[in-house]
């Protein structure tokens, strides 16, 4: 077996059945699953699902404060803005293209660090690298971490139920998972932390590098703009790291088969393009699958990527040294072809 079939913690439910097809959990065996998962009385090695809904409630003191004390219209429209675009395409840069698929080079780690600690934390990187490869893997098939097939509460509780490093591997599968995430600077735990601890990461880095992130940016929001922006941009953060989880359902079709000819070309597997993530947060979804390793996957006029903005500009300024970007082979692979028939099409047509 490859290293991706079994890099994941397999849920109780398991990921097939005894025919080999995709297991769908009932809503209570995904909800019993999730409680079981976050329990960090029962063992230790649940910290890093417990964490991540851990950092929500965390965050939910902000929202209510911008809710009942600080309201205003302004208020609103900052943690708006903040949520949709800025936590949404740092998402895209920092976990999406740079994390998980390499798709750039920094100059050192200077801009690493700047970009990966450019908002607010919310996710643990291995959370979101190790079991994304495992997606594109099997994308839409069982063992497809967040497999909009199974529904949509399957894929919202997925980061604690699905996404969860395996915490039983031997030193030689641990040693090749932990250097999956090490290009993004976190110092993975040795082979014995790992059997403690269950994840590549270790905890005090990581509780100590979250508790700088948001003293600092606390901090200079205050300074900006008071209380009541700090708290409308932390609230703002909270409502994305929600609202993210609901991405991979509706970014697959929720489930169902709906690709649209001249938008959509990958067609092995359930991705749409969707205009409000791409324009937003450069997340043109189906373009992605088509080439995961590109820096920018708005390939066409229309398709604005947010991401690949800020990737180019620091690769004008001399903070990325290399990047890949697949346009060119988008547009002569898939693009001009399908222009080619139209125009043949329209012309039996007529």
């Amino acid at each position: 077996m490859a290293l991706l079939d079994y890099i994941l913690k397999k849920p109780s439910y398991g990921w097939v059945d005894s025919n080999g097809e995709l297991v769908k959990p009932s809503n209570k065996q995904i909800v019993d699953e999730l409680f079981d998962r976050i329990n960090i009385f029962k063992s230790i090695k649940n910290w890093i699902p417990f964490i991540g809904w851990f950092w929500v409630i965390c965050l939910l003191p902000f929202f209510f404060l911008s809710a009942f004390k600080y309201f205003s219209w302004w208020v609103v429209l900052s943690a708006a803005i903040y949520s949709v675009i800025i936590m949404s395409t740092h998402g895209t840069i920092w976990y999406h293209r740079y994390g998980t698929h390499r798709a750039f080079v920094f100059k050192n780690k200077f801009w690493r660090f700047l970009t990966q600690n450019l908002v607010v934390k919310v996710i643990p990187e291995e959370s979101y690298i190790v079991s994304h490869l495992v997606h594109h893997a099997k994308s839409d098939l069982p063992g497809d971490p967040y497999n909009a097939r199974a529904g949509f509460l399957y894929c919202f509780l997925a980061d604690t139920n699905h996404q969860v490093v395996n915490p039983d591997l031997s030193e030689t599968d641990y040693n090749a998972m932990a250097g999956i995430i090490k290009h993004t600077g976190i110092t993975p735990n040795t082979y014995e932390q790992y059997q403690k601890w269950g994840s590549i990461a270790n905890p005090y880095r990581t509780f100590g590098l979250w508790i700088l992130n948001w003293s600092f940016w606390y901090t200079a929001f205050f300074f900006i703009g008071g209380h009541a922006l700090a708290c409308a941009l932390f609230a703002g953060a909270m409502i994305w790291v929600v609202g993210v989880r609901t991405f991979n359902y509706q970014g697959h079709g929720k489930g169902e088969l709906k690709h649209q000819d001249g938008i959509d070309f990958s067609t092995d597997n359930l991705s749409i393009n969707q205009t409000r993530p791409g324009l937003m947060a450069g997340e043109w979804h189906n373009n992605h699958h088509l080439f995961p390793g590109s820096a920018r996957s708005g390939f066409l006029a229309h398709q604005l990527d947010l991401a690949w903005c800020y990737i180019y500009m620091l690769y004008k300024i001399g903070g990325v040294s290399s990047y890949r970007d697949s346009k060119q082979q988008f547009l002569e692979k898939y693009y001009y072809p399908y222009l080619e028939k139209q125009k043949i099409r329209n012309s039996v047509v007529a």
